[in-house]
This record gives C-alpha cells, structure tokens and sequence, in this order.
C-alpha cells in the first residue's frame, strides 16, 4: 500500500499496535499526528516562499496555542480566590500579595 505523505511513519504505527490504547485513542493521535504535520508544512512554506517567519510563527501560535503552565493554573486559582484582577491590586490581603510574588518569583518553563 502506497503511504500518503501526511500518514505516520510505519514506525509509529507499529509502536501504537503494541500499545494499550483503544481505537479512539489511536485515532485521536494520528488525527493530530496529520493536523501538526499538515501546519508545519504551512508554517515551512510560510517561511521558505514568503520568507514570512513571523507569520509562520503566528501562525503556528493561533493553530496550537501552548496550555497553560502549573504557575498559570495557580496564578488563576489565587485570582478567582482572592476575587482580585490580574495585575497587583491594593485591595489584595497580604497573604494573597505573597502568595502571587512567589508565584511570580517560579521561573516559566517551556
């Protein structure tokens, strides 16, 4: 069988055989396997034709938006708490001014 250019590899395929996943799980990979091969060629032909790699970039951003970090979780947790806006309030308590600057102070990680 001729393999279509956005199909996983066979390598892949085979390590997903050996694995416990249903065929909805299968599915759902490769669906998404195909949907990020299918955006990195436009983001490559965005860059290469169009020496456009900012676009790419944005567009890359739009299409698979990061999920948000533990920090981020909590930093919104302490926010819905605290019944406060995002940025430094004066109406914070103390205790919730401390909790957001060590919540800050965490380094973000990729």
């Amino acid at each position: 069988m001729t393999q279509h250019p956005i199909s996983p590899p066979p390598e892949l395929v085979e390590k997903w055989n050996n694995l416990p996943l249903s065929t909805q799980e299968i599915i759902a990979i490769a669906w998404r396997n195909g949907a990020d091969t299918e955006l990195e060629a436009c983001c490559e032909w965005f860059a290469r034709d169009w020496t456009d790699v900012e676009t790419a970039d944005k567009l890359r951003a739009a299409r698979r938006p990061k999920q948000p970090s533990l920090k981020d979780d909590a930093m919104e947790a302490l926010l819905r708490l605290a019944g406060c806006s995002n940025t430094f309030a004066s109406e914070d308590t103390a205790d919730v001014a401390i909790i957001r600057r060590a919540l800050k102070s965490i380094p973000d990680h990729d």
